[in-house]
């Protein structure tokens, strides 16, 4: 009797250790990979790992088979090379001054890094993991968005001049869309149809740009200070960052609202799951990442990390 009664408790308490352990699992639908800026490392969900990097771990970009990650060092002037599936460091890259922003092409062959400091792009061959190229822009690129087929990218000169246009074949900027209305294009996002620029500015702003005509449609006033943009991959929303506030602002890219969803002190990085449901936030004051419930705009989990978290990346949504 005695016996029945601890192996049905003992089964219970795995059921419950079980059940608790699901909701931060479904949270996380594929791998998460979050840069603490202050700690030098790389966190990863839903495993919580801890990757040891260098210093001012910044941006980060998974490749499209998910199978390394790449951080940008300003301090260092490099960008650390992992392997995703070990956590190994493969390699670290000598790019430009200040590298900012990093993105992965689409067919996973090459990384392009955004030096806002030597005003110029670093482009790594992930194959030989060197620089193999490096193209001339306007003063402070800080990161950039490939389209889908990889003929065009575009990157926010946050110098002032706007959203630098990059034919990938020539490795050379063809155009220049001027953004008025906002200060130093910061992050910027795509729409699914390609068709319209989401620009986070440095202060409080999202331009909506118009990629054919190069017209700015709206210039929409969202939470204080800069930070990252994403447009959720099913197109239902837009969410940008606001280092300097406690909000994350929500866009309905149909009828251009906004709604401001109260997070936590100094979110900056913001990316969705690939499905959309989720989005990742990073709490830069808290050491925190705040996980929002994309259906109920409603934060359903706030999980202690390391000392300044930064950016975010997640497989299946560049």
């Amino acid at each position: 009797m005695v016996l029945a009664v601890l192996l049905t408790l003992s089964q219970f308490a795995a059921a419950q250790s079980a059940t608790a352990a699901q909701p931060e699992q479904a949270e996380f639908p594929q791998p998460v990979y979050v840069t603490m800026r202050a700690s030098g490392t790389v966190e990863t969900f839903p495993d919580r790992s801890v990757w040891k990097g260098g210093r001012n771990m910044l941006y980060d970009a998974v490749t499209p088979d998910g199978k390394r990650l790449l951080v940008t060092s300003p301090s260092e002037g490099s960008v650390h090379v992992f392997d995703t599936g070990s956590g190994r460091q493969l390699a670290v890259v000598p790019v430009g001054q200040a590298p900012k922003g990093v993105k992965v092409t689409p067919d996973g062959r090459f990384a392009w890094v955004s030096n806002q400091g030597s005003a110029n792009i670093s482009v790594i061959d992930l194959g030989s993991l060197e620089v193999v190229d490096t193209i001339g822009v306007e003063a402070e690129p800080h990161n950039a968005r490939f389209t889908a087929d990889g003929k065009r990218a575009y990157v926010t000169l946050q110098g002032g001049a706007g959203i630098g246009v990059i034919d990938t074949a020539q490795r050379k900027m063809i155009r220049v869309i001027p953004v008025p209305g906002i200060t130093g294009p910061h992050n910027l996002d795509l729409s699914p149809d390609e068709k319209t620029a989401w620009v986070r500015d440095f202060v409080h702003n999202v331009a909506v740009v118009d990629l054919e005509s190069g017209k700015v449609r709206k210039v929409i006033e969202v939470g204080a200070g800069h930070g990252g943009i994403d447009v959720s991959p099913d197109g239902r929303y837009v969410v940008t960052g606001a280092i300097a506030d406690q909000v994350v602002s929500v866009i309905d890219p149909k009828t251009l609202e906004v709604r401001n969803v109260e997070v936590g002190n100094g979110p900056h990085g913001v990316r969705a799951s690939a499905d959309g449901h989720w989005i990742y936030v990073t709490l830069t004051r808290d050491n925190r990442v705040a996980v929002i419930d994309a259906d109920t705009m409603k934060v359903v989990k706030k999980i202690a990390v390391g000392q300044f978290p930064f950016w975010v990346a997640v497989p299946g949504n560049p």
